[in-house]
């Protein structure tokens, strides 16, 4: 299978998506990705084959600001990210389809399901933030420049936080592909972050009327509030993984597609 790069115009200049060849019409589920911040599309890589080989059109869109989509003139809300899925439906003649988000993706996924609940056909919240106001708040981000050193220690000490943070990783080379992208998006890497965290996500959650799945990974840095999703709306789809982090596409690619084609296949 061949994986195609385009570009789309989106409400914040041009949106850059990656697809599996054959994943515009024809037969076959349309599914939409959405990443993780600080990534990209890139993200997905090692599952777009594997959800295709599984019967899915799929396509992959980088967050305005991220990989190789145009950053907006000002810095955008989660309302705001979520505007991009429409565009993206519209390019590939889809009235509706099915969407995933992880992580800060997640929140982008809800927010557009809730206002435009006619195109989405079903949801896949891949580790969903429903943080509380007060922990919210407590992880919003607070910016500042970013230092370079001659002798490019900033980007070790970067690399070596994102190590920190990816507790129980195993795959250094997905480790690096995602730091990367967190450099490719430049002095602005952290407004997805700023977003989520401004999100009232927890409210958009529970008024959902999607048919969703709430699908983790069992040592995931959030798989507690995946835990809380599913206390709080008992009537959703659950599925887990068993191990892995925030790089489980990468970690587990034929695992993650399996789920994910699972549900968006059955009755």
């Amino acid at each position: 299978m061949t994986i195609r790069r385009g570009y789309i115009d989106g409400p914040f200049g041009q949106l850059h998506y990656r697809a599996v060849e054959g994943s515009g019409a024809g037969d076959g589920v349309p599914l939409i990705l959405s990443h993780q911040s600080p990534s990209s599309s890139m993200q997905f890589i090692a599952g777009l084959e594997p959800l295709a080989a599984l019967g899915l059109k799929v396509v992959a869109v980088d967050t305005p600001g991220y990989g190789c989509s145009d950053l907006p003139a000002h810095r955008p809300s989660v309302i705001d990210y979520s505007k991009m899925f429409a565009p993206v439906m519209d390019h590939f003649h889809w009235s509706a389809a099915n969407l995933l988000g992880h992580h800060t993706g997640a929140a982008n996924v809800t927010a557009f399901a809730v206002r435009e609940p006619k195109r989405v056909l079903k949801l896949i919240l891949n580790g969903p933030p429903v943080f509380t106001p007060e922990e919210r708040a407590e992880r919003l981000p607070k910016p500042g420049p970013i230092a370079i050193e001659s002798d490019g220690s900033h980007l070790s000490k970067r690399f070596q936080g994102r190590v920190n943070v990816t507790v129980g990783w195993t795959r250094l080379d997905a480790m690096q592909k995602n730091f990367m992208q967190t450099l490719w998006a430049g002095e602005t890497f952290w407004y997805g972050h700023k977003a989520a965290y401004e999100y009232d996500m927890m409210t958009d959650f529970m008024a959902l009327k999607a048919p969703t799945l709430i699908l983790s990974n069992s040592t995931d840095d959030i798989y507690h509030l995946a835990q809380r999703a599913r206390q709080l709306r008992p009537d959703m789809a659950y599925a887990e993984l068993s191990g892995g982090t925030h790089d489980i596409v990468d970690e587990q690619p034929e695992a993650w597609a399996a789920a994910v084609a699972q549900y968006l296949k059955s009755a």
